[in-house]
């Protein structure tokens, strides 16, 4: 299972603030991650979204 390119949106802004990878397969959960994103100046919890 080869490692694949994710991009964390924010849900209040839907930018794409950032960019990780992880493992591949077809039952892995969907990252959620907290992070501050700078378009709304505060922490709000990225989802993974794909390309």
């Amino acid at each position: 299972m080869a490692r694949e390119w994710i991009f964390l949106e924010c849900p209040e802004c839907s930018n794409r603030n950032y960019r990780t990878d992880k493992k591949g397969g077809p039952n892995i959960p969907k990252l959620e991650i907290a992070k501050f994103c700078p378009a709304c100046r505060k922490h709000t919890v990225h989802k993974e979204k794909k390309k």
